[in-house]
């Protein structure tokens, strides 16, 4: 969701006077009679105020405190908390204040000195601007967590930033080295900062002791290799708020209704255009200006003072957004409108007859000129909707698309091409209650095609060429695999603004949903079946097609699951195709926080035992229903330091875990150790992962066909014996420092999010 600035429907006459009345709008924040409307050099409109009387509600109080000396100007804080505000509109609905930032500094010791973890709590009806403010993260050695919350639905996002030198630090650009950004959820209300670091500063303390993390208005921050000494406390950086009217959540059909309505006379009622947001706005109807929240309302815009077009007559201003001219004497008004005066003399009978037959004339020139210029107009707006599909189909990778399939040939299943109307119709123009849920690459809609078929629609998130990249990747990609435990792509949509995908319906959600979530009871069995199957999807895009798919963002949220509880591996934006005969690919790291490999990670180097490293994280959740990241502490190297020191049944899921298969749960536990080796070489493959579940599952149901010797073997050879050594615990506390990124080279990395699904029913 985004803020958009109001706009008001005006005739075009009055966009000029807009204009040229930047000085009468700007007056027109005023406060209510007998209120002061300033504090120091800021404006303080109605519905805000800095008395009992003055402000509309609590959550509008100003508390304008003079300074400590007598020659400081006054200060403007928030009601009674410390926080300054700086700047109020009431146009847009926006308070500017300044905030605060999280700090963690260590000496050369490797000691922290100080941690500052700050705290934003506001509460509807303000959020914070998704759209003003980036979340940053300063430091060589620096990774910041920042969690919010929606209402009770909380939002978990971060970023790393990794350097060894002041010279690595990349200095033109805020992308990892020496610094990150990330954007933020829309409509948050609450929100806490966090701070950490891997090797506590030990290697960049000379030039770096200290890191920082804060939110800040975009365009009121530059990074630069200066920025680790400038970021002190006495520095004070900027952030936007929303604010809005009430706590309603469909407010201008529910505050209409009550007596302390706030849009006042010549006004209208807006709805904030922010998911999660509570109350509206008020502004002004077309034809007036001024405070909409003032009991006065809004006045009408005297068009004759902002300019007079009335030649030989006197201007007046009539209704709201017009105006008249009154005609001196000697003149008089054309008869086709009020606004000009022509000359009158004494052949006026001859002039009126002449007028109706030049206006018979026009009127039939006129129906000819307009039929003619109509088709004109039909036939360049279909042109230019023919070539605005085209400009589409381009910018979201058409033509990438089109070379991708004819290099590939016959390897390709054909998908339909669905055409834009279609798909509005099949998901009510997108309508928000059709949304099944968010990831990293776009929003998923559930559909309704017109034969009755069910379908699920992922729109793309536009903004940027590499959006249109994954999209043409997910659509290669999955149109070369046709597996039983992989999501189908039905077909794909490039001629509106940002690209669309169709897939099957999958009608029970996500593993993540029924793991976290308790939607359900899974029992092991089940865990069993759901983990085997998606160990074979996986196998069969590393093995079993010409041109092996390795898919950068296995996780249990892209892990779907339909009414038979059959697994569905989905969401391959991330996904790369490997060329024959390599073995790895050098890329920037895309992933999801928790899952993502170390040695990826450190190196860049993207292997299929990356997504072995995934799938460990995977079968690491199935036993212990655990969260992958948890209080800035990784679930993987928890896990690894419970199998170390001999307490896996402390973090095992005792609902799933009983005395028939505690010896299963012991194999499964010890594959997942396997899978999540630091050293990527000792990773068991895919294919073998699958075979060892598949015989586990065998083995659970009908014991008496093997021999415990036998598969014992099996096993040592299959996978090899555990070495103890092949991971890194770090200290024993499950930090996520601990999953093997020690230093030593200089990498830029993309920024990480922690995709939160929405929690709406349904399938995917």
């Amino acid at each position: 969701m985004s803020i958009m600035a109001l706009q008001f429907p005006l005739a075009a006459v009055l966009i000029l006077l807009s204009a040229a009345s930047t000085t009468t709008t700007a007056a027109a924040a005023q406060a209510l009679p007998g209120c002061s409307d300033k504090c120091g050099d800021l404006a303080i409109p109605y519905p805000f105020g800095m008395k009992v009387g003055c402000y509309l509600g609590d959550r509008f109080y100003i508390n304008c405190s003079q300074g400590a000396q007598p020659d400081q100007p006054p200060t403007a804080y928030f009601g009674d908390s410390n926080i300054i505000v700086t700047n109020i509109s009431i146009d847009v609905g926006e308070l500017r204040i300044w905030n605060y930032r999280g700090t963690d500094c260590y000496n050369k010791e490797g000691n922290r000195t100080y941690r500052n973890r700050p705290e934003f709590r506001m509460g509807p009806p303000y959020t914070i601007s998704d759209i003003k403010n980036k979340f940053y993260a300063i430091g060589c050695d620096t990774y910041a967590i920042m969690r919010g919350f929606r209402g009770e639905e909380e939002f978990i996002t971060g970023c790393m930033s990794v350097c060894n030198s002041r010279g690595s630090v990349d200095k033109n650009s805020c992308s990892g080295a020496g610094c990150c950004q990330i954007n933020i959820p829309s409509g948050l209300n609450n929100l806490t900062v966090s701070l950490s670091s891997y090797d506590n500063h030990l290697y960049v303390w000379d030039f770096n002791p200290c890191s920082y993390a804060f939110i800040v208005q975009e365009d009121q921050f530059d990074f630069s290799s200066s920025s680790f000494e400038q970021l002190n406390d006495t520095v004070r950086l900027p952030m936007v708020l929303n604010w809005a009217i009430g706590n309603d959540t469909d407010p201008c059909h529910e505050a209409q209704k009550r007596k302390d309505f706030a849009c006042r006379a010549n006004s209208m009622c807006k709805n904030r255009p922010i998911i999660g947001s509570v109350g509206y706005l008020c502004e002004c109807l077309p034809g007036y200006e001024g405070n909409p929240y003032h009991p006065d309302g809004c006045q009408d815009i005297d068009e004759c003072r902002a300019f007079n077009s009335c030649q030989n007559g006197q201007c007046l201003n009539t209704s709201p957004g017009n105006y008249s001219c009154s005609c001196h004497k000697g003149y008089k008004n054309d008869g086709m409108n009020d606004k000009t005066c022509i000359k009158d003399d004494s052949e006026r009978h001859s002039k009126i007859v002449l007028l109706l037959m030049v206006s018979l004339g026009v009127t039939v020139g006129f129906l000819v000129l307009f039929l003619g210029i109509s088709w004109k107009c039909w036939g360049m707006k279909k042109r230019e909707f023919i070539k605005l599909k085209e400009k589409h189909f381009k910018e979201n990778g058409g033509l990438l698309l089109l070379q991708q399939l004819a290099s590939h040939g016959s390897s390709m299943r054909t998908t339909k091409i669905f055409p834009a109307e279609e798909l509005e119709k099949a998901t009510n123009n997108y309508h928000e209650s059709r949304v099944l849920g968010e990831g990293g690459y776009g929003t998923v809609y559930k559909g309704i095609l017109p034969d009755d078929t069910m379908v699920a629609i992922k729109k793309s998130k536009g903004g940027a060429l590499t959006q249109s990249d994954q999209f043409v990747n997910e659509v290669i990609v999955l149109s070369q695999i046709n597996h039983k435990n992989v999501v189908k792509l039905l077909g794909c949509c490039l001629e509106t603004e940002v690209p669309l995908l169709v897939y099957e319906f999958i009608t029970h959600g996500t593993l993540y949903e029924h793991i976290h979530k308790k939607r359900s009871s899974l029992p092991f069995e089940l865990r069993m079946k759901i983990a085997t199957q998606s160990a074979e999807a996986l196998s069969h895009l590393h093995s079993s097609i010409s041109t092996p798919i390795i898919h950068r963002d296995v996780k249990t949220a892209n892990i779907l699951l339909d009414d038979d509880y059959t697994a569905k591996v989905s969401d391959f934006g991330a996904s790369r195709l490997v060329p024959s005969g390599q073995t790895d690919i050098q890329t920037l790291v895309l992933g999801t926080f928790g899952y993502l490999d170390p040695e990826y990670l450190q190196s860049n180097q993207l292997t299929e035992k990356s997504d072995v490293y995934s799938f460990g994280v995977v079968l690491v959740e199935l036993l212990t229903s655990k969260m992958p990241v948890s209080k800035d502490r990784c679930l993987a190297s928890i896990f690894l330091a419970s199998m170390e020191e001999g307490w896996l049944n402390q973090i095992l899921d005792d609902g799933i875990v009983n005395e028939g298969n505690i010896e299963t749960v012991k194999k499964v536990a010890n594959l997942a150790k396997q899978c999540l080796r630091v050293n990527g070489e000792e990773r068991p493959s895919m294919k073998e992962v699958a075979k060892e579940l598949e015989e586990m599952n065998v083995t659970a149901k009908y014991p008496w066909r093997f021999n415990a010797n036998f598969c014992e073997e099996e096993n040592e050879y299959l996978l090899g014996s555990v070495n103890s050594d092949a991971y890194v615990v770090g200290n024993g506390k499950g930090d996520c420092s601990s999953s093997g990124l020690t230093g030593g080279t200089t990498t830029a990395y993309d920024s990480m999010q922690i995709e939160q699904l929405m929690p709406h029913d349904g399938g995917r």
